[in-house]
């Protein structure tokens, strides 16, 4: 340090010189930038001084590359997303191999009262929620105490059993978690459902007859013939016009259970909603996303814990770390909690409807921060990963869930369908997407788990991007999990869809994390 201090007083005056001749501050700090440039030019050129050589004074010099790049142009893609769909406040965090690299929050917690967005800010995270509650069934599970394929009846005797078209039918704990168990979601119409469902497959068989003879005609013909076929915008379906669905009551925020003002004091009591309802389809024949399912494994949780669902929940919270995940509770005193906003019929931007959310906890009652949602996530992906590492003399401490069970939880589901992502599938409280690519230097398909949520006033998305693990890499004692990318997506708008942007932002940051590997 005493060479680099002698070699900054011989320069200095050339820096001062040079900041005299510009009259702005920018022209000082260039000047004693350029001071200290010449300092380390110096200092690498005179080739060693008594306090250290050229090799150890380089590497403290030089810094350690980041994820700057990465950062600015996820940051620029949340605020254009931001900005189109007139989103108050968007909070993101980016975990990148276990420890986070970016938390930043957008624009507006409360817009009344000025209050900013930041990393630390708590909003609804809607049916992320229910990959909390999985976590809750797959340690209860684990345990031992848990059966996943028993009646539910067995731990829940107030719900009634169902019968099904005069057949009686029986809805497990695995049914419920996959969203096959037949329970109504909000809408209560069952014809309008199964036309709806119907319409959705007819939509789906002619997108697959489309896509076969898109095929055909590239493996015969080249793609001369599908040029006609016009490229996706950036963010056609990621952000629609103002005017349509960001903060307006689209078709999903009509039903009116979205509104329940009612306070539940248990679990047990909320079943009241829709126990008595028929099954909308045979429990295990087909596919309805269902918050109300979640809310029958609430109270198979609680039963099986022995313990109230909300206390369960809030000490899983404490081992993982998850301090600012709590209850969407309207009465409680919970700092940094940001106000949930709508567009009404005019347009303008209003505070959204007062809802109690005790209805469902399970599926759709939870507050957290970004960094809260990155710890969970890094808790499963560690999980999932422990056992791909040599584990030296007990370096490895084991994860929360066994790496089997997270396997199990992340395994697509035969009969499921994924809403916010057409390569995905439903898997147990996640949607999954899985390896795979068809051609050489064509469109490659990582791996990767996710879930969003809509709420009134509220999205979200949660996802996990893990790296795609060699032998060298597991046997590498040097190297341990979590190794991936995590992004979290909250804002205080409902109806925005975030997760292609989440996955963007997910291919950002591997992208560059490659790219620092191979430098």
């Amino acid at each position: 340090m005493a060479g680099l201090a002698r070699a900054v007083r011989r320069v200095a005056p050339v820096g001062l010189a040079a900041a005299r001749h510009g009259e702005s501050g920018g022209g000082r700090r260039w000047g004693w930038g350029l001071a200290l440039g010449l300092a380390l030019g110096v200092k690498a050129a005179g080739g060693g001084e008594a306090d250290g050589g050229t090799e150890e004074a380089a590497a403290a010099a030089a810094p350690r590359r980041g994820f700057g790049a990465a950062i600015e142009r996820s940051r620029d893609l949340l605020q254009r997303i931001k900005d189109e769909a007139g989103i108050p406040g968007i909070l993101v965090g980016v975990s990148v191999d276990g420890k986070e690299v970016w938390s930043e929050g957008l624009g507006y917690a409360d817009v009344e009262n000025r209050v900013m967005c930041k990393p630390e800010t708590i909003m609804r995270i809607a049916s992320i929620s229910k990959c909390l509650t999985m976590m809750a069934v797959a340690k209860l599970w684990e345990e031992g105490k848990l059966d996943l394929d028993a009646p539910v009846q067995k731990y829940v005797p107030e719900f009634p059993e169902k019968v099904y078209e005069g057949e009686k039918v029986t809805i497990t704990t695995r049914l419920l978690v996959s969203h096959l168990s037949g329970i109504r979601h909000y809408e209560k119409d069952i014809a309008k459902v199964k036309e709806e469902k119907e319409k959705a497959n007819r939509a789906l068989k002619l997108t697959k007859s489309s896509q076969d003879k898109e095929q055909k005609e590239k493996d015969g013909e080249g793609i001369g013939k599908t040029d006609s076929v016009k490229p996706k915008k950036e963010h056609e379906g990621e952000v629609k016009s103002r005017h349509s669905k960001p903060g307006r009551r689209d078709k999903e925020f009509e039903h009116e259970e979205y509104y329940l003002k009612e306070k539940f004091e248990s679990v047990i009591e909320s079943l009241k909603i829709f126990k008595n309802d028929p099954l909308f389809f045979k429990p295990g024949s087909q596919f309805l996303y269902s918050t109300y399912g979640f809310t029958l494994l609430s109270a198979v949780v609680e039963r099986v814990s022995g313990q109230k669902f909300t206390d369960y929940m809030l000490k899983m919270f404490r081992d993982l770390d998850m301090l600012s995940t709590v209850l969407d509770d309207n009465e409680a005193m919970i700092y940094n909690r940001a106000r949930c906003y709508v567009y009404n019929k005019k347009g303008r931007l209003v505070n959204a409807p007062y809802v109690d959310n005790s209805y469902k906890w399970a599926g759709g009652g939870f507050l957290s921060s970004v960094g809260d949602l990155l710890k969970f996530g890094n808790a499963l992906l560690y999980s999932y990963q422990a056992g791909q590492f040599r584990n030296t003399k007990g370096q490895l401490l084991p994860g929360y869930l066994k790496p089997d069970t997270v396997a199990m939880m992340w395994t697509p589901v035969p009969k499921t369908e994924v809403s916010w992502d057409r390569d995905g599938k439903y898997a147990m409280a996640w949607a999954v997407v899985e390896k795979k690519q068809q051609y050489g230097f064509c469109r490659r398909q990582r791996h990767y788990a996710s879930h969003t949520g809509g709420a009134v006033g509220a999205s979200s998305v949660l996802l996990i991007l893990p790296e795609e693990l060699d032998s060298e890499a597991e046997d590498t004692v040097a190297v341990a999990p979590p190794r991936g990318v995590i992004v979290s997506i909250i804002c205080n708008m409902q109806s925005v869809s975030l997760n292609s942007t989440a996955l963007k932002i997910a291919r950002e940051f591997d992208q560059e994390k490659r790219a620092q590997c191979v430098d």
